[in-house]
């Protein structure tokens, strides 16, 4: 599965939930909070801007948003929020493209680090923040703790969501660190549709040990936006990275 071919046009234009799931305002407003804070009175990148969930309100924030994408169907959907002038986007892989001017804060939110399905893509993602950043600026991070705890030997899935009309789980390969997501959506009827997608999954410590390889270290880890405590039982993670200055 090659990340092109999983963020098409059909799944590109059935993304947006408004006010609904990641979009929620009790989702989406202590994010958009945290990361205007963050930026202070300098520029932000987001790296997988996607459809623009936070960029655009975080650019109606009066933040200075630009954007890199590798998907065309989601940066469509995004123009549909926002022009090239509001919100610029720059197409390519953000372990390696580069956005023109320095960054006081690169964002990466949503587990997406994972979509990079190699440890040295997800080193390279960190040292292309630190190319971007102002000396002191932040890279922050966004992404769920591995639930292998609720994997007992001999099973392979993990059931993370089961809702009327949705199920979603993961299937884990713990020799090579890679877990397939499984969303499936349903309503009355025989059929049902299928989502998948694939991830390298990343304990806390080794995301860490990348981000010094990078020239960061860590600021602050939180569960959460708000800022709630990180502990053992926490299922994510959002981590800010100071690059040394």
């Amino acid at each position: 599965m090659r990340q092109e071919d999983i963020w098409d046009v059909e799944t590109a234009q059935q993304y947006d939930t408004p006010g609904t799931g990641m979009f929620a305002p009790e989702v989406l407003g202590p994010a958009v909070d945290r990361l205007a804070e963050l930026a202070g009175d300098g520029r932000a990148l987001e790296f997988a801007i996607g459809t623009g969930r936070v960029a655009v309100p975080l650019a109606q924030r009066g933040v200075p948003v630009t954007g890199i994408e590798l998907s065309g169907p989601m940066i469509e959907q995004l123009r549909a929020k926002a022009g090239e002038e509001a919100i610029p986007v720059i197409a390519g892989d953000m372990a390696t493209i580069r956005a023109p001017g320095e960054y006081t804060l690169v964002y990466l939110v949503y587990n997406t680090i994972s979509n990079l399905l190699t440890q040295g893509e997800q080193v390279a993602c960190f040292r292309n923040a630190a190319r971007h950043l102002t000396p002191g600026g932040r890279f922050v991070i966004e992404l769920g703790v591995p639930e292998l705890r609720r994997l007992p030997p001999g099973q392979q899935a993990v059931v993370f969501t089961s809702e009327p009309g949705y199920i979603g789980l993961d299937t884990y390969d713990v020799l090579h660190q890679r877990l397939v997501s499984h969303h499936f959506y349903f309503d009355r009827g025989r059929q049902a549709q299928l989502f998948r997608s694939p991830h390298r999954y990343i304990w806390p410590a080794e995301l860490d040990l990348m981000a010094e390889l990078a020239g960061f270290e860590l600021e602050a880890r939180h569960a959460d936006w708000a800022g709630g405590e990180f502990t053992a039982e926490s299922g994510s993670h959002v981590s800010v990275y100071q690059l040394h200055q």
